[in-house]
């Protein structure tokens, strides 16, 4: 029986299974919104440090937001999948519909309180809102577009850390940012594609292999070529950092190859212990070279 016709059976949500409603894990990805603070050196700052903290767990609470949204949207599929039937609260049976529901207008009421802290912030969590609810309404379904919006969602994180603090953003930071989430959506719709077939996604079936594997290989080189530009031109105290980012690329690169890691890139990086340790020794030495006396 469909999750949605059997809540009276279920008892009440417990916090585990609310908790993983809201999908903690893949909080890492608004890690995001910390590098305008890095990158522009205010980090030895507590004012801004504490912005940021700020903005980093109100966008947490807003992409929760969109993870509920979309479990609400994808149900009746998740109901039917192998894995997500099991995995998913809602899928499961394990968090009512309105239960989610609840949570939701609760998530909903913390970002609206947000904007007495910062009006620009809460626009950009708005924008990024309504982009995830126009993406499981139509633009999930649309080739290329799809890849297109989960990138802009990193995107907006890096605005978001750029405006809690009011810097000026670097355009090539955005494009750097656009190129990196392009290859990473890229990867994650080859590996499903792959692992799972066309039944996973409506859109996958209008994907091919081979055609995502160049669209990830020409956003890995653009995220590289980018990186490179945006240091040589703003930061060049940077440059020693550019083999960390290189290593990095290659490693999930050879994740997804050899490993089959490339469906969650969450996944990957809490999983694979080099290229935590890339990421963690890339953001230290970023800090250390950009350090402010």
């Amino acid at each position: 029986m469909p999750p949605e016709l059997s809540v009276a059976s279920v008892p009440r949500a417990g916090t585990i299974a609310v908790l993983r409603l809201l999908r903690p894990k893949h909080w890492i990805k608004n890690l995001f919104v910390l590098a305008p603070l890095i990158f522009s050196g205010l980090f030895t700052r507590a004012d801004a440090r504490i912005e940021v903290l700020f903005g980093t767990l109100l966008f947490c609470v807003a992409a929760s937001m969109v993870y509920i949204i979309n479990d609400l949207s994808d149900l009746k599929v998740d109901s039917l999948h192998p894995v997500k039937r099991l995995e998913r609260p809602l899928a499961s049976g394990a968090v009512s519909v309105t239960t989610a529901r609840l949570v939701l207008v609760g998530l909903g009421a913390l970002v609206l309180a947000g904007s007495y802290v910062s009006i620009p912030l809460v626009a950009v969590l708005i924008v990024y809102i309504v982009l995830n609810l126009l993406y499981s309404a139509w633009f999930k379904r649309v080739p290329v577009v799809d890849i297109f919006c989960v990138a802009a969602g990193f995107v907006l994180r890096v605005y978001a850390g750029a405006v809690v603090i009011d810097v000026p953003l670097s355009s090539w930071m955005l494009v750097t940012t656009l190129a990196i989430a392009l290859y990473l959506a890229a990867i994650k719709r080859r590996d499903e594609l792959e692992v799972q077939g066309d039944a996973a996604r409506a859109v996958l079936g209008q994907y091919t292999v081979p055609l995502l594997d160049r669209f990830a290989l020409m956003a890995s080189v653009c995220a590289m070529v980018f990186y490179c530009m945006f240091v040589v031109t703003t930061r060049p105290v940077l440059a020693f950092t550019i083999p960390f980012v290189l290593f990095g690329i290659f490693r999930y690169w050879f994740l997804v190859d050899r490993k089959g890691r490339g469906e969650s890139p969450t996944d990957a990086l809490w999983s694979d212990m080099p290229l935590a340790i890339t990421v963690v020794l890339w953001g230290i030495l970023c800090a250390y070279l950009l350090r402010q006396p």
